[in-house]
């Protein structure tokens, strides 16, 4: 049976079908970063010790970046073998189905330890689906491309992680305004933590349903079709890949890993830092009964000033000020596509690169001055 009869994807379409299901993705990936900073280590981990709460609620987090290459994987797989389409339908609606149960789920308070449990399945999931989006995204989108203009499509499924990102801490922005709460910088409102967390996540079901009506109207990229009628595809895809791919696969892994290690440090880390996620109440009287076992004299103030110099930004300013980061990223993800096309994508990627290894090295010595600096965090954002 032959596939070429069928008709070509209008551009608009691909730019739209690549753009929308990756931001839908992300703003599920993001809502879940931006919870388990400010309620998950309070309803999910209550071990009685703040920053063991935190990191339970980070290693939750990072168990995504686990399923992450296994879903690229596996969609991988089944979508060099059956299509393109199916495989970033079924990933949507992974994402999709774990991010609307999250949003259900109910707490430590309620049924113990296996809330954590099935926090931590749901996460999985996520990461799961999550990397079967990215990587099928791109495919779609630069598959479709006209010629010439490959880096410049391939920027459409990147756009989706600033946009994600900024509907996701906007809505929190907005239930933060909405819901009644006294003075608290972090945003634990009684009803904020019995109730308002869950919206977020309750709302990607709208998302996902619009993703999925776009989607549906895809058909197969003329390069899988031809490859489909000359009955050429692999029997085994992800065997030949490993087989005899397995350097690009290298190479490729780590030309993505200076750019995720940055950008979750400017997002989660920053934001536990900078909102009193850690307890400088507790650490600070723990190092005061150090300091006068020893007959030594505490300084509360140059304390705080020393190892907890981010703290002091409320939710709201420091999530504006990250939004204001992000934003930067989208433009300068739409410029580098042209740029990419007219240079070449592996000078592009060399000079990225490098620049972010540079900034890493600064990026500690701009955080350490927020207590004294207001203005040093928004310039690392930014």
């Amino acid at each position: 049976m032959t596939t070429t009869s069928a008709p070509a994807n209008p551009r608009s379409r691909v730019i739209l079908a690549s753009l929308i299901g990756t931001t839908i993705e992300f703003y599920d990936f993001y809502a879940y970063a931006t919870a388990a900073v400010l309620v998950f280590p309070i309803l999910f981990f209550p071990t009685g010790n703040d920053t063991t709460a935190l990191l339970s609620s980070f290693a939750v987090f990072g168990a995504a970046m686990v399923a992450r290459p296994i879903g690229a994987m596996v969609y991988g797989h089944f979508g060099d073998k059956f299509g393109r389409k199916a495989t970033l339908v079924a990933s949507l609606l992974t994402m999709g189905i774990a991010t609307f149960l999250i949003g259900l789920l109910p707490t430590f308070q309620q049924i113990g330890w296996w809330a954590a449990l099935l926090l931590l399945v749901l996460r999985l999931a996520q990461g799961f689906a999550l990397g079967g989006e990215w990587s099928g995204a791109a495919l779609v989108a630069t598959e479709n491309a006209p010629s010439g203009k490959r880096a410049w499509y391939g920027t459409f499924p990147q756009l989706g992680a600033p946009l994600g990102f900024i509907i996701a801490n906007g809505l929190f922005l907005i239930i933060n305004f909405a819901l009644p709460h006294q003075s608290d910088p972090a945003l634990k409102s009684e009803a904020f933590l019995s109730w308002g967390w869950r919206v977020p996540f309750l709302f990607s079901a709208v998302m996902v349903i619009i993703g999925l009506w776009v989607r549906l109207k895809l058909v197969e990229s003329d390069t899988f079709r031809k490859a489909a009628d000359k009955g050429v595809i692999r029997k085994l895809p992800l065997a030949t890949v490993f087989r005899h791919h397995w350097k690009q696969l290298i190479l490729g892994t780590f030309i993505m890993l200076a750019t995720y290690v940055l950008f979750y440090l400017m997002t989660n880390f920053t934001l536990s830092y900078g909102t009193k996620a850690a307890s400088l109440e507790a650490a600070s009287a723990a190092a005061k009964a150090t300091a006068e076992a020893k007959g030594a004299t505490f300084d509360a103030a140059a304390f705080a000033a020393q190892f907890y110099p981010g703290q002091g930004f409320g939710y709201t300013n420091f999530v504006l000020m990250q939004i204001v980061g992000v934003v930067f990223f989208g433009i300068f993800t739409m410029v580098s596509g042209p740029w990419a096309d007219r240079i070449g994508r592996r000078k592009l990627l060399i000079g990225v690169t490098v620049a972010i290894i540079l900034f890493g090295f600064t990026f500690p010595l701009f955080l350490g001055q927020s207590a004294t600096e207001p203005g040093a965090v928004p310039l690392t954002q930014a």
